[in-house]
């Protein structure tokens, strides 16, 4: 059976849980999130619930010999990077400020209040149940530019090295990635010191950290 764990149960996450458990009774489904009313919103079959906050719910969870299939972020933080922080505690990892001479280098950034930066090939607000064609925006009709995992993992800016994964299509506007993949940005993180772009990023859309190995 597939396992799929949803981090936050607000109005994305709810809607991964409607769209991937519909009619399909091959997959279970662990639902974290620290709001009681969230989680209950949401029944179903072969469903656990996990009132819990997202990040301390995965670090205590996420093994190695575990992994579920699939993992889809939905909170408002980013997720992979807010691991990595916890995983390796504040003497191994910290947090720090993304230089505003990186911004004319992504498409439409927009700097959150927590320093990260989200970056979208969009300029105008995308539906919710996009299925992330190929090559053309289904708003625009034309071309997409460059995925955006590769511009964010090829990214070259100062001292910084880029660390991306890249979230894949699971349902219309659904996107998550497998726990593996947070355990390869770990250990490429474990083995340099120094300043990294870790980025999260589908075809079109993505987020970035600043974070320094001591």
């Amino acid at each position: 059976m597939e396992k799929i764990w949803i981090i936050g149960i607000g109005q994305f996450g709810f809607i991964a849980y409607q769209r991937l458990s519909k009619g399909n009774k091959h997959r279970h489904f662990v639902l974290v999130d620290p709001v009681q009313e969230n989680l209950l919103r949401c029944k179903g079959a072969n469903t656990t619930m996990e009132q819990a906050d997202g990040v301390a719910f995965l670090e205590k969870h996420l093994k190695e010999d575990l992994e579920p299939d699939w993992i889809i972020p939905a909170l408002p933080v980013h997720l992979a990077a807010e691991w990595l922080l916890v995983h390796m505690g504040l003497g191994s990892l910290r947090r720090i400020p993304l230089p505003g001479e990186i911004e004319p280098l992504l498409p439409n950034p927009i700097r959150g209040s927590e320093g990260n930066i989200y970056v979208s090939h969009a300029d105008f607000t995308c539906p919710d149940d996009c299925d992330e064609p190929g090559d053309i925006c289904t708003v625009m009709g034309e071309p997409r530019e460059k995925n955006m995992f590769d511009i964010l993992g090829d990214l070259r800016f100062d001292s910084f090295q880029s660390l991306n994964i890249r979230s894949h299509q699971l349902g219309p506007g659904i996107g998550g990635y497998r726990g593996g993949q947070l355990f390869e940005l770990l250990n490429r993180v474990k083995q340099t010191e120094g300043l990294f772009l870790v980025s999260t990023a589908c075809r079109c859309h993505g987020v970035i950290t600043g974070l320094e190995r001591l």
